[in-house]
């Protein structure tokens, strides 16, 4: 079941299309009001507790700066190393990376600024990317700032509820890992991460995952408790970072938690339609045109076919919003240069028209666009380069 939408929805999202209409599609398109408002939702379900903004998410960098200037936001979860020296670069002062890295450039480029080595911390799960650091970088290396990925998921005897992360998982683990790591030169460890993907990243969609993101939020509450307290008798921790869109409630509650994260919650693609505890506004959209009209109730979009990551399911795919009645035809889907949409809302457009989009996930679709246009509540509009209008490409 998708989010339900709002008369004033189909009204603001006509607006966009005209708003942009001047500029070439395929285009990007953020509604800053929808955006604002959003952030303010974010900060009011954190209760306080500062929010590290996930840079895949957003893959806008003006957005980035907008959001981090916003009274409750600190700091840039990036997901890749050159990506987190590129923004240190631009002055952003502190960058989590989210995910180890082998990147040997990067490592390069990262050891080579003090800047850059203040702004970022690396993410580790085990001596083996410390070993490959010390390879890259010789022993000899400046230090380089260090957090631990904690495996959050949820396990029911055999079962794993959430992804497949860390190999570190109870506070015994954590304790001896952070021992090691405390005690090798060249690094300092200042923090641990917990990612609850069972419970943030997924929607409140019946009693069983209502029932299973309960039982994981009380499991966690217990055992990052356990894991701070063993880490920390190795190393001061300046981060215990937690969390996601999803559940900024839960983990905002708990009180060894320094800082959540959140990202999708700013844009809300489709996949954040069904959660219990808040309903964000669609703020990021891309629009198509229409290119030719085979049948009377089928009308064909040039490209976007921009599938999100994850399992192969419908849900992946991306959704026609405006106009009403649309739908992607079951045969084709969304295509590499064509997409044909079908309905009702199909009768009324004519070659040149444009069809705006929601894509599944938040961040994804701006790889494969230079320029988003950002619409203001006045509708006026500024556009701006993503990642990929800025010539870079990070994975």
């Amino acid at each position: 079941m998708s989010r339900a939408v709002a008369p004033t929805d189909h009204d603001r999202w006509e607006a966009l299309i005209q708003a942009t209409a001047h500029l070439e599609a395929p285009l990007g398109i953020v509604d800053d009001e929808a955006l604002v408002a959003n952030a303010d939702d974010l900060v009011r379900r954190a209760a306080g507790v500062p929010i590290r903004v996930a840079s895949k998410s957003v893959r806008i960098r003006s957005v980035l700066d907008d959001v981090l200037a916003r009274p409750g936001f600190a700091g840039v979860m990036s997901y890749s190393l050159a990506e987190s020296n590129w923004l240190a670069d631009h002055g952003v002062g502190d960058i989590l990376l989210a995910y180890p890295t082998t990147s040997r450039a990067a490592l390069r480029d990262l050891a080579e600024s003090e800047s850059r080595r203040a702004a970022i911390t690396l993410m580790v799960d085990s001596l083996a990317h410390l070993d490959l650091v010390d390879r890259v970088l010789g022993p000899a290396h400046p230090a380089i700032r260090i957090c631990l990925d904690i495996d959050a998921s949820l396990r029911l005897g055999p079962a794993h509820l959430g992804v497949r992360r860390s190999p570190v998982r109870t506070a015994r683990q954590a304790g001896r890992l952070a021992r090691e790591v405390a005690a090798r030169p060249g690094f300092d460890l200042v923090g641990v991460m917990f990612y609850d993907a069972q419970i943030a990243g997924m929607p409140d969609t019946s009693p069983a995952v209502r029932l299973v993101k309960r039982r994981s939020a009380a499991e966690l509450l217990d055992r990052r408790s356990r894991v701070v307290a063993a880490v920390g008798e190795h190393a001061p921790l300046e981060i215990v970072n937690a969390g996601g869109t999803g559940s900024l409630e839960v983990v905002s509650a708990d009180p060894v938690v320094t800082e959540v994260t959140a990202g999708s919650g700013l844009f809300a693609p489709t996949l954040f339609d069904r959660y219990d505890a808040f309903t964000a506004r669609p703020a990021a959209f891309y629009a198509l045109p229409v290119v030719r009209r085979p049948h009377r109730d089928v009308a064909t979009l040039y490209s976007g076919g921009y599938i999100a990551s994850g399992p192969t399911v419908a849900t992946r795919a991306p959704s026609p919003v405006w106009p009403e009645r649309l739908a992607l035809r079951g045969m084709e889907g969304a295509g590499e240069v064509q997409t044909p949409v079908e309905g009702k809302g199909a009768r009324d457009l004519a070659v040149g028209d444009r069809v705006l989009m929601r894509h599944a996930k938040s961040g994804e679709v701006f790889e494969r666009l230079d320029v988003v246009a950002r619409v203001d509540a006045d509708e006026r509009v500024t556009t701006t380069p993503t990642y990929r209008g800025e010539g870079h490409n990070f994975g």
